[in-house]
């Protein structure tokens, strides 16, 4: 005998004891019961069934004989192989059947067994909530401990696929035969050592169990046969997580057996209220306190481990019927309401509550009948079923009992800590709850916090992996022939991250932000542009304004000088139009300091093409007219006409026109505009100005530079030209100078990112607007400030042999 399900016993007794001491329910109608052991056997459970539905002094099917036993329900059984065999029978007769135990969510019993109605909310709600469970400690490798029937099978196939889907793994599956009787030892031996690895697994912490209140029972054995002397067992830190089928129980001769091995076990289990005066009722319960109670005398033995006088034995103390009910250890008897019990009390007042409605709309339409008054022994048990289905009503402890329309009750089930003490005495405390009909995120509840987890994980919440966590800055890696939950680590690839534990795969930050040196987070780039205010800024604004100056200082000398033959020299016009185009050149590459705006990114691009067309162009004529200005010393030469303003006009104006068309076109089809880079540099975002048109870029240097190309090729023509009169030294010079820095900075352009691209172009207008200032002009300067002597005709036309 099962100690502990003698309180099912005592909660149909107080049931009908409340019934019928109540006068506001079914008033001159007292109910009775009558019990059937199933024995866990089928047959027993077949036999039984009729012997309730006919037998009176002997067994005669289909004939009622005891006109005595008038019965209208039937409450069973405690699991669903139970419930399904007495269901066989009862759906013939349309009796209701009341099972107080859970049941597979088979779909296909809804509509097979009309007359069963389920005490139970779905088993798929606790289901979800397992895996809930697992989800919310990261417990994703996992062992399985299921019955070796098809409730167990049906688990299976339900529970595999869910974990899969939701990324976690079984480490192992056992399928346990069942055992109503621990006598066969040879074939527990036989199993011994594959179960005892498993429960020894060093990876799986948390177990799932799914089967009956004699699986645990079970498992124990396990232990202890393998480890008689406790000395191992202690070490199992486990998580035992156990469905609503279970009930912690141990049979008598595992009484003296350490608890310790599932201590911090949760549990689903049915919700249960404690009841008014319940308790108080366990305190009359003795041994003789009801002669019709044919289980008390076998309990009472068994639960206290004596014998009564008429049965004495050797070595056994005698029970004296004072024994105390509450000295009883958890796992042989409960003295608060179980969830089992509490289904078999609501069960016994939902067939309560229905006779009560028959009565009552029978007496109020009874004068419609005219005969003689309803009574309720004339009631045949299917005309239950219809008022069953509708029933409503609020139980004692305040809660609303109904049937949903699958004939299950509605509700939830409540999540349990299994606290154990060395005195071999249990605790549950309620940790959390499931109710499938609470809003969204309200579904599953559990208090962490209050859960008291095994002795070896020393409160600390218990890790359940096939291995490490792969930490921030890691991804997983799937390991070859392994389950998918068994993986290796590898760092994240250059420019991912991932932020949190075991992510599969790492990931890139947005546009506007860069993974920090570790890879588990992004950080901010920052928006960067060559600004007047740093110091490379600063640099080139400074030289620029420099040679700005300079370049004033020496136009201003010029004209002041500007009727002195060194000026007048090579044509004066173009001397004060070069140096004129030098300035704008050199303010100019202020245009590309500070953030790019739409009117700067208009601006920067032609202004400088076009200028520097001009200071070319000045150059290409200044050398021309060399060439032509000695060219027409020659007797009877016919070019002497194009000596003058008329040559240098006709080759400035042309050449710079060209370039302004270039750069018209380029503004009229793919105008420069500020862009944003966010991928030349890692930690920064480049404020840039966008050329628009790559092509018309490359274009307007492409132009430039043939202009200079062309003026270093006549200057290197004209080089051997007498020195007095020759500036076509000078300009080779300048112009070679000139080439050589915009020739190399088109692949440092190319390569460089950042505001240090703009800070080469820079440099080059500079540069190369420096190089023909000085080597143009500072010859000059030289003469007309410190060798003034020289500044005169006659040292101009003076020719050197």
């Amino acid at each position: 005998m099962i100690t502990k399900f003698y309180q099912h016993i005592l909660a149909l007794a107080f049931a009908v004891k409340v019934i019928n001491e109540n006068p506001n329910i079914l008033p001159n109608v007292t109910l009775g019961f009558h019990i059937y052991d199933s024995y866990y056997d089928a047959r027993v459970t077949y036999r039984n069934t009729l012997d309730l539905l006919f037998k009176m002094h002997r067994f005669a099917p289909n004939y009622k004989c005891d006109s005595q036993k008038n019965l209208i329900a039937v409450i069973g059984g405690l699991n669903s192989d139970t419930s399904f065999h007495m269901a066989d029978t009862l759906r013939l007769y349309k009796i209701p059947q009341l099972a107080y135990g859970s049941f597979p969510p088979e779909e296909n019993d809804i509509d097979h067994f009309l007359s069963l109605y389920r005490m139970v909310p779905n088993e798929a709600h606790q289901y979800m909530a397992i895996i809930n469970l697992l989800q919310h400690f990261g417990w994703t490798w996992v062992g399985l401990f299921v019955t070796d029937d098809n409730g167990g099978e049906n688990f299976l196939q339900t529970m595999e696929p869910l974990l899969y889907q939701h990324g976690i793994c079984s480490a192992f599956t056992r399928r346990m035969e069942k055992v109503a009787h621990f006598d066969l030892v040879a074939e527990i031996f036989d199993m011994l050592n594959e179960y005892y690895v498993d429960v020894t697994n060093d990876k799986a912490n948390a177990f799932i169990v799914y089967g009956d209140s004699l699986t645990l029972a079970w498992l124990r054995s396990v232990i202890f046969l393998r480890d008689p002397g406790n000395k191992k067992s202690t070490s199992f830190r486990k998580v035992w997580i156990m469905t609503t089928q279970i009930d912690f129980v141990l049979l008598s001769f595992q009484k003296s057996w350490d608890l310790d091995l599932f201590q911090g076990a949760i549990s689903f289990t049915i919700h249960a209220k404690d009841l008014l005066n319940f308790h108080e009722f366990h305190q009359i319960i003795k041994p003789y306190w009801n002669p019709a109670d044919g289980f008390l005398k076998d309990f009472w033995e068994q639960a206290f481990d004596c014998t009564f006088p008429d049965l004495l034995m050797q070595d056994t103390e005698t029970c004296t019927g004072e024994e105390n009910l509450e000295c009883l250890p958890g796992h042989l008897f409960e003295m608060g309401m179980t969830g089992h019990s509490y289904n078999v009390y609501n069960a016994v007042f939902l067939v309560a509550h229905a006779l009560h409605a028959i009565y009552s709309y029978r007496s109020k339409h009874r004068t419609m009948a005219r005969d003689k008054r309803f009574k309720l022994q004339d009631l045949q048990p299917w005309q239950l079923h219809y008022f069953l289905q509708d029933i409503l009503f609020n139980n004692s402890a305040g809660e609303t009992m109904s049937f949903n329309d699958k004939r299950e009750m509605r509700g939830g089930f409540d999540i349990t800590n299994m606290i154990t003490f060395p005195n071999k005495s249990i605790f549950r405390k309620k940790v959390g709850c499931v109710d499938p009909e609470a809003p969204e995120g309200e579904a599953f509840i559990i208090h962490e916090d209050m859960i008291v987890w095994h002795r070896g994980f020393n409160q600390v919440i218990p890790l359940s992996l096939c291995n490490d966590h792969c930490h921030p800055g890691n991804q997983k890696k799937k390991k070859e022939g392994g389950k998918f939950c068994c993986y290796g680590c590898v760092p994240c690839p250059e420019g991912e991250i991932s932020n949190q534990d075991d992510m599969n795969d790492c990931f890139r930050c947005p546009k506007a932000q860069y993974p920090n040196k570790n890879k588990t987070a992004c950080i901010e780039k920052i928006i960067t542009f060559l600004s007047y205010e740093e110091p490379l800024g600063i640099s080139l604004a400074s030289v620029a304004l420099s040679l700005f100056l300079i370049t004033a200082l020496v136009l201003g000398t010029f004209i002041k000088y500007g009727d002195t033959p060194i000026v007048k020299a090579n044509n004066r016009d173009l001397t004060y139009s070069l140096l004129l185009s030098l300035l704008l050149c050199f303010l100019s590459s202020l245009l590309f300091l500070g953030e790019p705006s739409t009117v700067s990114c208009l601006l920067r691009q032609p202004t400088f093409g076009i200028i520097f067309s001009v200071a070319v162009s000045c150059v290409l004529a200044k050398t021309i007219t060399v060439v032509v200005a000695f060219m027409a010393t020659r007797p009877g030469s016919s070019i002497r006409k194009w000596v003058g303003k008329r040559l240098a006009y006709s080759v400035v104006i042309p050449c710079s026109l060209i370039q302004s068309t270039i750069c018209t076109v380029w503004l009229m089809t793919s105008p420069p505009f500020p862009d944003l880079d966010m991928h030349s540099l890692t930690e920064e975002i480049i404020v840039q100005c966008n050329e628009g048109s790559v092509i018309m870029f490359y274009c307007v240097l492409g132009y430039m530079g043939l202009l200079a190309f062309f003026s270093f090729l006549a200057a290197f023509l004209a080089r051997k030209l007498p020195d007095t009169f020759n500036e076509a030294k000078f300009i080779t010079f300048s112009m070679l100078l000139f080439c050589s820095v915009w020739l190399s900075f088109v692949p440092t352009y190319l390569s460089t990112k950042g505001k240090h691209m703009v800070a080469v172009e820079i440099f080059s207008i500079l540069s190369s607007s420096a190089g023909l200032l000085g080597c143009i002009f500072a010859p000059k300067y030289y003469i007309i400030i410190l060798r003034p002597e020289l500044n005169n005709r006659e040292q101009l036309i003076k020719k050197r042999y």
